[in-house]
């Protein structure tokens, strides 16, 4: 049977430590034990399997930073002294482009929450005042990468039909201290709710008003909110939207994970391939490039130095890699 049209998956979040430590369970304690040899061979590993972007979840969690910087005291004791210097460098080697997180400089917990509760850290001026300071840190430090290639907003809202309005401010906020930092970088978000909005008037009109590059939606298969047979219909009216307000780019995010118990309160997990597929199928007419929720620790290249995750990673990689090869040779594009 020939296959479907499809788009290969381009890109993929990545993470020194992951936030919620009950899904990390089979990556958390590996990635801090990195050498910087297992990093750059994961960076390696992740463009030989198609990726041309990846996304860093976080530079900053839980009030220790990845990298020197004023903003906290504490860095994270990691194997590899400055894992983003050597992500960065690998990336250059091999043409990988990376987007560095903003975040979270204040409690993950409080992200989406009400907006006009005084604690949420995309209302709070403090929290916004430690990212300016740590954006222009890493831009000193980092900016000399030319795979350096932009910001990714972490701090992501439920999108309740409509964007909140304070979370449109804070993106616009992230926004314009990126254009003071360089003209070259690109701006990411991944809201949730992809579900639950309405690609009407209001939406595209928001849209419009919301200064970023590239919206990557999450299609929450992964997290049980969605099945990838209505996913499809998700993305067609959000492409409409996005033409209609000619202002971001519009890219998927399948979540390429299961839980192996109660969502959100148990490990995470590689997806079956035949879900994958199911909805990288679904969400490729409509998005220009596929995202995924995430690489290291649910996929893994077998015999790889940089071994992460649960043992069905190697099968995940397996079956995409001949999936990737199928497409190919059926010309399918």
């Amino acid at each position: 049977m020939k296959l479907k049209y499809t788009k290969p998956i381009t890109g993929t979040w990545f993470e020194f430590r992951h936030h919620n430590a009950k899904e990390g369970v089979y990556w958390d304690n590996t990635l801090q034990n990195f050498t910087e040899e297992q990093w750059r061979a994961k960076i390696r590993e992740m463009k030989e399997c198609g990726m041309k972007y990846a996304v860093l979840l976080s530079t900053t969690l839980n009030s220790k930073t990845y990298f020197k910087s004023s903003v906290f005291e504490e860095r994270w004791e990691l194997a590899c002294n400055d894992p983003i210097e050597v992500v960065l460098d690998e990336a250059d080697k091999v043409g990988l482009n990376i987007f560095l997180s903003n975040g979270f400089y204040g409690n993950w917990r409080e992200t989406g929450r009400n907006m006009t509760h005084p604690r949420d850290i995309m209302s709070n001026a403090e929290i916004l005042r430690r990212t300016c300071v740590a954006m222009n840190e890493l831009t000193e430090l980092y900016g000399h990468h030319s795979s350096f290639y932009g910001w990714y907003y972490p701090d992501e809202t439920w999108i309740n039909k409509y964007m909140d309005e304070s979370f449109i401010e804070y993106v616009n906020y992230s926004s314009a201290e990126m254009h003071k930092l360089g003209k070259r970088f690109k701006s990411l978000i991944s809201p949730y709710g992809t579900k639950d909005l309405v690609a009407d008037d209001k939406y595209i009109s928001d849209l419009a008003r919301l200064d970023v590059d590239i919206c990557a939606y999450q299609d929450e298969v992964g997290v049980q909110k969605s099945s990838y047979d209505d996913t499809a219909a998700y993305y067609e009216a959000l492409k409409k939207a996005h033409d209609k307000a000619g202002r971001s780019v519009l890219f998927g995010n399948a979540e390429a994970f299961r839980f192996e118990g109660q969502v959100y309160q148990s490990a995470l997990l590689p997806a079956p391939f035949e879900r994958l597929q199911k909805q990288i199928e679904a969400m490729s007419p409509y998005v220009e490039e596929i995202f995924i929720y995430q690489y290291p620790g649910l996929i893994s290249k077998p015999e790889s130095v940089a071994q992460l995750g649960h043992a069905d990673a190697e099968k995940l990689y397996v079956d995409y890699i001949n999936y990737r090869k199928k497409l190919e040779t059926e010309g399918v594009k």
